[in-house]
């Protein structure tokens, strides 16, 4: 066996430890020259990854635990690793988050954040080959820990189908699941459970659950994910209804008229929603400006719900005429 295939033979899943190496008889001058000629690539200190990986959060989150194998990935690492949308996507720089059920470790280098809290056995698991907390766990760490925005789009993401990553998944847990893993008399509990009943299983996005929580913390509470029949019998459902208003409040995702027939599809639904004799108007919304400009978004609504009770109480002529706008 050459040398650089020797140091194949030392890494594990394509991740090779400094240490390791020094170990088993190289020479610090050496491996370091043989690293750098075989093309393999640093990850961190003391880390590198094989020539040809992709350094990606698995690998990241890999090269830690290698070295320090008591972490557990946790938090919005393990969210991500999950399949568990976040406001913001982790990111393989970091900060990569880990449980030290031990409470020892206080900090593990650079772009790495350790949480000294404990474990039990039953709270980790294997996947993709790395320790990580289950979903219940991570997402009662995230409710725990916050920010609240953070934590209910976490939580929401995994009670519903979503598209991840291009793949479609089912729902991950269950409320009855994360309210058991919040009963752990642990530091933040009483702030969690506070926020999770706040959570809306039936949300469809993060920029649905954001929107949500502008309307609350601004005292606006619509229903969600109403169900109506239009007057051909189809059922459809609204993100958010002012039913004693009639105002219905659509939020797009990102891929909003992805293509011309989905154009056309969304035009088809919300002429439908208006001939729906509980919708007297119509507010849709981009993600951009819900997560950006959510201030104009709550004062829009709250202005249209002022006027749609003023026409309503005024008995003025066309009233009860739905309209739509896009702001």
């Amino acid at each position: 066996m050459d040398r650089g295939d020797s140091l194949l033979a030392l890494a594990d899943d394509g991740v090779l430890l400094f240490s390791r190496a020094l170990a088993a008889g190289w020479e610090r001058r050496a491996l370091s020259r043989a690293l750098g000629r075989a093309g393999w690539t640093r990850i961190r200190k003391g880390a590198w990854a094989e020539p040809g990986r992709d350094v990606d959060l698995r690998v990241c989150l890999r090269s830690v635990q290698l070295a320090r194998p008591r972490l557990v990935v946790s938090h919005r690492s393990a969210a991500s690793l999950w399949g568990i949308e976040t406001l913001n996507p982790v990111s393989p720089q970091g900060p990569l988050e880990f449980i030290d059920p031990e409470c020892v470790i206080r900090r593990q280098g650079e772009g790495i954040l350790v949480h000294r809290m404990s474990l039990g056995a039953e709270d980790a698991v294997l996947r993709g080959g790395l320790r990580v907390t289950d979903v219940g766990r991570t997402l009662a760490d995230l409710l725990r820990s916050g920010p609240r925005d953070e934590a209910l789009v976490a939580v929401e993401s995994a009670l519903t189908w979503r598209r991840v990553g291009g793949v479609r998944r089912p729902p991950l847990t269950t409320r009855s699941a994360i309210a058991l893993a919040l009963e752990a008399p642990m530091r933040g509990a009483e702030r969690g459970n506070r926020w999770f009943r706040l959570v809306d299983p039936n949300a469809g996005s993060p920029a649905e659950t954001i929107a949500r929580l502008r309307l609350h913390d601004a005292g606006l509470r619509p229903e969600s994910q109403a169900e109506l029949r239009t007057p051909d019998g189809r059922r459809r459902y609204l993100d958010f209804l002012f039913r004693a208003e009639g105002l219905a409040v659509e939020i797009e995702g990102y891929a909003y008229h992805g293509s011309r027939e989905s154009h056309r599809r969304d035009i088809a639904r919300f002429n439908q929603v208006l001939q729906c004799p509980e919708v007297r108007l119509l507010l849709r919304y981009t993600a951009v400006q819900v997560f950006h400009r959510p201030g104009e978004m709550v004062e829009e609504i709250r202005a249209a719900l002022s006027k749609l009770r003023e026409d309503n109480g005024s008995g003025s002529p066309g009233s009860r005429r739905p309209s739509a706008a896009l702001p």
